[in-house]
């Protein structure tokens, strides 16, 4: 028997022609939502081992939960979708929109609403998230006195505008009369704990409202059911994949004043897929010296067991794995005063333009080299937080380097009174890792930071020092690609002969015509320092024709500097030769973000 003919014998079998005439006059008007919905309710009959006709599940109403996020590095977007799923596992209709994607007079409509955002730069709503951010505060937004709603932000406390961009959503909706299903949470860099209690709390005042009843639970589970088995192994930051270290190499000269480094990081049977624009998440094991300094100035034993989560563990292991202290955070000085009693450090954490300047160049051996006192090993775990991966522009194209990832990496270090500083992750990859050491690795996927659908768009490339990673994916994968739109990068960095990071790769390209313009500023191979801002307005002529061509724009780097320079240079850029006014600019610039052709990833 031919396959075909097996089929169409095991079809007849299944359901003869009058049912399956039911069957496609029912599913032709169904959407795939809802047959994903019926494909589930009927496996979940099949198991049941129930027969007949379908009951229409019973539903409260049509309302439903909307997850708006925003999100610059990923943060937020994964926390939405974890969200989700938790909502879906108990029936709660909702729906999940990247707020780039949302239109803001859609608002009035909604019942019931979440926003989960994040804060980068100086409180910057994340690039996503701004053209809602921007309509909430003007005056087209309308009232919205019955919509209900809860905020969760993402940030980092050792920032001063903590949080800002979820801050303000929740104000500004409130403002508008809407009503807080509970009150806003921030998170700080180890979100996890609080973003589970925020999930349970909502889902707790919103139930009511919205639970789906009767069959929508069978359903639900057999969906669910389905896919545990993906879920459970998908690589994340959750779940980490454990990566090899290839290659460690450094990429600037003997005499350069700084040290990057290129790595290379096999993911070989790890089936993890990134694109350019992507960022590879690293978990990294603190230095092992600096615990042991830390431990000896409290005159604590490396031996002494501390309890983590219902596990024992010795504290110097706890401290090397599990633990941040290479960057300072404000949490750990209330902490850490509130156990020493110390009255100079009590002041301090209530000063909060002080702390951050005191915290902006130490660490936690620092602070208790300065402070120290007599804690138990467990009173010392309680002022930390727990250890966050961190994230590096990913700076190589699959299609080039197959079951690879490549990075680059600054090694940060400096000199605190007489000792040597290092930073956590880039330290361990600079150094530490041996070839062939097993690392922590994710993807993070950063849709906000893609090259051009079209391979015949144009792209102008920003990104001096290690901003240069994600062009040099950019690069590989348009030379894969074949693609017909010309290149243009922007590089800086201090001299020609030290630093100028994969100067040969970047010569091949020009030469094999995928690289077709480059403009370098070295800052200190001449008297007056010239950076690439400079060079912009130099070239302004050119880069606004490419523009007014359809080019996208890209700038990747330093956010506190160099990314408001560059911006500042751009609107100089049109002000000059597009004839308009600053404000004219701004907007112009503004309506290219809108189009995605003006795309950030900035740390």
């Amino acid at each position: 028997m031919s396959i075909a003919t097996q089929q169409s014998s095991n079809m007849s079998v299944a359901l003869n022609d009058s049912q399956w005439a039911h069957v496609n006059q029912v599913t032709a008007t169904l959407n795939s939502q809802q047959l994903t919905w019926l494909s589930g309710y009927l496996a979940g009959l099949a198991q049941s081992g129930q027969s007949g006709r379908v009951v229409q599940p019973k539903i409260v109403n049509d309302q439903k939960l909307t997850i708006l996020y925003g999100s610059q590095t990923g943060n937020a977007k994964s926390v939405a979708m974890e969200f989700k799923a938790l909502l879906e596992a108990k029936n709660i209709p909702v729906s999940l929109l990247n707020m780039a994607d949302y239109k803001a007079k859609q608002l009035k409509a909604e019942s019931h609403l979440v926003i989960i955002a994040s804060t980068h730069g100086e409180g910057d709503a994340p690039d996503d998230a701004v053209e809602l951010h921007e309509f909430l505060v003007s005056k087209k937004a309308s009232k919205l006195p019955e919509l209900k709603f809860s905020v969760l932000g993402l940030g980092d406390s050792s920032y001063e505008f903590f949080c800002q961009t979820g801050k303000d959503f929740d104000q500004r909706l409130a403002d508008l009369g809407a009503k807080r299903i509970i009150d806003r949470v921030d998170c700080d860099v180890d979100y996890d704990d609080a973003c589970q209690a925020w999930f349970g709390a909502v889902i707790a005042r919103i139930s009511d409202d919205l639970l789906q009843q009767s069959g929508a639970q069978t359903a639900t589970t057999a969906v669910r059911s389905s896919t545990t088995s993906n879920v459970a192994n998908a690589y994340s930051k959750k779940n980490p994949f454990h990566a090899s270290l290839l290659e460690s190499q450094k990429i600037t000269g003997r005499d350069s004043v700084k040290d990057i480094r290129h790595v290379e990081i096999s993911l070989e049977g790890s089936g993890l897929q990134y694109s350019p624009g992507d960022a590879l998440g690293v978990w990294f094991k603190n230095d092992a010296g600096l615990v042991d300094e830390l431990l000896q100035l409290l005159s604590i034993q490396a031996s002494a067991t501390v309890e983590i989560a219902g596990a024992k563990f010795t504290v110097r292991d706890a401290l090397i794995n599990q633990f941040e202290l290479t960057q300072s955070y404000p949490t750990f000085i209330s902490a850490y005063s509130a156990f020493t009693q110390n009255k100079q450090l009590i002041e301090l954490a209530a000063n909060k333009e002080a702390l951050r300047h005191y915290l902006a160049s130490r660490q936690i051996v620092d602070i208790v080299r300065e402070y120290p006192a007599h804690v138990t090993a467990q009173q010392l775990l309680d002022c930390l937080r727990k250890i966050t991966p961190r994230l590096y522009s990913i700076a190589s194209s699959q299609d080039e380097v197959e079951d690879e990832v490549h990075l680059t990496v600054a090694l940060l270090q400096y000199d605190n009174e007489g000792a040597i500083r290092q930073g956590g992750a880039s330290s361990y990859l600079a150094s530490r890792l041996e070839a062939g050491g097993e690392v922590g690795v994710f993807v993070e996927h950063n849709d906000n930071f893609r090259l051009p659908d079209d391979p015949n768009t144009d792209v102008i490339m920003i990104g001096p020092g290690t901003g240069i990673a994600p062009f040099r994916a950019f690069m590989q994968q348009r030379q894969a690609d074949e693609a017909e739109g010309k290149n243009w990068l922007f590089f800086g960095n201090p001299n020609y002969t030290q630093d100028f990071l994969y100067q040969t790769e970047w010569q091949r390209f020009v030469k094999d015509g995928v690289l077709h313009k480059v403009s370098l500023a070295f800052s200190r191979d001449q008297e007056q320092k010239v950076y690439v801002q400079h060079r912009i307005k130099e070239q302004g002529a050119d880069v606004f024709a490419w523009l007014e061509k359809g080019a996208h724009l890209y700038i990747c780097g330093d956010a506190n500097h160099m990314a408001k320079d560059v911006h500042d240079a751009l609107v100089h850029v049109v002000v000059e030769f597009g004839g308009k006014t600053a404000e004219e600019a701004e907007l112009y610039l503004t309506d290219l973000r809108r189009a995605k052709r003006y795309q950030k990833d900035v740390y």
